[in-house]
């Protein structure tokens, strides 16, 4: 009946030329970020392209891929990302799984709210973070990048909600059947919560990977910098030397080809993720969970 109704039809095409509209608009930097990677030097630096390569050549991705400074910041990204995420979704998902439980259950779980918010919106501030860093001797260490942002609240409150939106009468069903609240948690809880999980994942890793002020802040070696920091003090700061980039290469690059080749590379992971987690988003959270 919707579809016959002529204002909706009109609704409904209406959102999707918006939308049409909205993905051209953020396709379009990336292909102009795509097409420069891959310019010669003369087109590049005379802002002649646009969408499409001139003077297509791969040397801008050859030296990156040559560059040492480059290789040890995709590593550690990497290795960044994977850790941080799988750490930080286990100490959330626990978090919020205690904290959905009944004041029966955990009597403490009010005080634990409120702890989290007032710890949410209250923020000590960088020097203390810096000097609490410092103390326990993890500047310039791998887990300096971990720790502190281990938990983030409003992942947990939001998982923590999706937790107490499930039908009660699964987790009744499953303590009649004698399980513990760890078997609740991985038989019952985590197998009907895949969409949350998968997207609440994104958030975190994305997070992680386009972090880039606390590799700066807390490693005082440049080889152990995240991408995020190396990419920032090229864009930003417009450190070239951190390129790759020889004089003697200049005669033939540009070091705007090879930024955009670099900005490309770090963009790929999170492009190559997401399609797998999309699905999720839309797929039925609790969909024949319970039946009456």
């Amino acid at each position: 009946m919707y579809y016959k109704n002529k204002s909706y039809r009109t609704f409904y095409y209406f959102n999707i030329a918006l939308l049409i509209i909205v993905s051209i608009l953020c396709i379009m930097p990336m292909l102009h970020i795509l097409a420069v990677s891959f310019s010669g030097k003369s087109a590049a630096e005379s802002n002649l392209v646009t969408f499409f390569p001139i003077d297509f050549n791969m040397e801008s991705y050859a030296r990156t891929f040559e560059n040492p400074n480059f290789l040890n910041a995709i590593q550690t990204s990497v290795f960044r990302a994977i850790i941080g995420t799988l750490f930080g979704m286990a100490v959330t998902i626990m978090a919020a799984f205690s904290l959905s439980r009944s004041r029966v259950d955990f009597k403490a779980r009010t005080f634990y709210i409120w702890f989290f918010l007032f710890i949410m919106i209250f923020d000590a501030g960088l020097v203390p973070n810096y000097l609490l860093i410092e103390k326990v001797g993890l500047i310039n260490s791998f887990w300096a990048l971990i720790l502190p942002g281990l938990v983030n609240v409003w992942n947990m409150i939001l998982m923590m909600n999706f937790f107490r939106a499930l039908p009660k009468e699964l987790d009744e069903a499953a303590i009649v059947d004698g399980a513990s609240t760890f078997r609740i948690l991985f038989s019952v809880y985590l197998p009907v919560s895949l969409p949350a999980i998968a997207t609440i994942s994104l958030f975190t890793m994305i997070g992680h990977w386009n972090s880039w002020f606390d590799g700066m802040l807390y490693m005082r070696s440049q080889e152990q910098w995240p991408l995020a920091t190396l990419l920032q003090t090229i864009v930003v700061v417009q450190d070239f030397s951190k390129t790759g980039i020889t004089p003697e290469d200049l005669e033939l690059l540009s070091n705007r080809s090879v930024k955009a080749a670099q900005i490309f590379i770090a963009m790929l992971p999170i492009l190559v993720v997401y399609p797998f987690l999309q699905r999720f988003f839309v797929k039925g959270i609790v969909l024949g969970a319970v039946k009456e």
